[in-house]
């Protein structure tokens, strides 16, 4: 009997209880825009009739488990067989020297560290990781490790595809597992941003810390007193980067607000005091009126029905708005012969 006769005699799945279930019960299934772009790039390499046969897997709960580590993701999914499947899905995890470039980019940018921190990945963090020469996502199928324990020959079968369902929406839950994915842990990577944006060296001379030396100055080099120097400063140096190591320890890149104000004049403090509760621009002596008629609202309504006065209405409306805005209240008498009025 050939493998795939085998195959065929297979039933439906074994009902399963207490398994992950998919939480969109239909239509497409990702919600943020790095689970979207996950499934995207899978889809990108023609798996995208493959990956809708594992749907159906994923909303029924058939996926036992799913873990994340560095370079794998593991789970068990039940098919027809009593036993689960075991897969795995292998992605490369990026070297620490690659994360500690990945890390100074974006402690370098206040924008970053501050959705990162606040349990968000910005859209800007796939070009990051490109300009580092490590992408976030897969660039080639060969880049993912697919395996399956079950006897289906195409890859991926159903279970690897319910599998990567359930892993956009682990994504969906908790961005930082995809990073996890590709080497590095929510607490490592947030404890080493808060170092790198807690690192700004207050001993370093400002110069360093913009990394712009003035004309004319050689190349400094700084470091605690009596130590090794840990860095030296060019003039010319790009201010992103603070020179280069002289020394057994690399001094900590330019950080926050440093990088947008290394080219900025210096201000004094007391001339800066001074200046803080004036506007940016001159005031008016008089805030602008947008000069229009009491009649305004009327014209914008256009005239009542019948059935709640008509014309006449209208017409002691308008009277009445004419004396409010003179400051002067009409008799109803003169409101009767404003309706009489307007009735002849």
């Amino acid at each position: 009997m050939t493998p795939f006769r085998r195959f065929d005699d297979y039933g439906k799945p074994l009902p399963v209880e207490g398994g992950l279930r998919a939480r969109s019960t239909r239509g497409a299934i990702g919600q943020s825009w790095w689970s979207r772009r996950f499934l995207e790039v899978l889809e990108s390499f023609a798996l995208g009739s493959r990956l809708t046969r594992g749907r159906a897997y994923a909303r029924r709960g058939q996926v036992l488990r799913l873990d994340v580590s560095p370079g794998e993701v593991t789970a068990q999914v039940q098919g027809s067989r009593p036993k689960p499947y075991p897969v795995r899905i292998g992605l490369a995890a990026y070297p620490e020297e690659v994360w500690r470039r990945i890390e100074a980019q974006l402690a370098g940018q206040a924008f970053f560290s501050a959705r990162l921190l606040a349990g968000d990945l910005p859209a800007e963090l796939e070009g990051v990781f490109a300009e580092a020469g490590a992408p976030l996502f897969p660039a080639r199928v060969g880049e993912l490790a697919q395996r399956c324990g079950c006897p289906d020959f195409a890859v991926p079968c159903k279970h690897l595809a319910a599998t990567f369902y359930l892993l956009a929406e682990a994504f969906d839950a908790d961005p930082f597992q995809l990073l996890h994915w590709r080497g590095r842990s929510r607490a490592d990577l947030l404890a080493r941003l808060r170092a790198l944006r807690g690192a700004h060296p207050a001993d370093v001379r400002p110069d360093i810390a913009s990394g712009v030396v003035p004309p004319g100055a050689e190349p400094a080099a700084v470091g605690p007193p009596g130590g090794n120097p840990v860095a030296v400063v060019a003039p010319g140096a790009d201010p992103a980067v603070v020179g280069t190591p002289a020394g057994p320890a690399a001094a900590p890149p330019v950080l926050g607000a440093a990088r947008a104000l290394a080219g900025l004049p210096a201000v004094e403090p007391d001339e800066e005091l001074a200046r803080f509760w004036l506007a940016p621009t001159p005031l008016p002596d008089r805030p602008p009126i947008l000069a229009t008629g009491p009649e305004l609202l009327l014209r914008q309504l256009g005239p009542p029905g019948a059935g709640i006065g008509g014309p006449g209405l209208a017409e002691r409306l308008r009277r009445a708005y004419r004396e409010f805005g003179r400051g002067e209240a009409a008799s109803p008498r003169e409101f009767g012969r404003g309706e009489a009025g307007s009735e002849r």
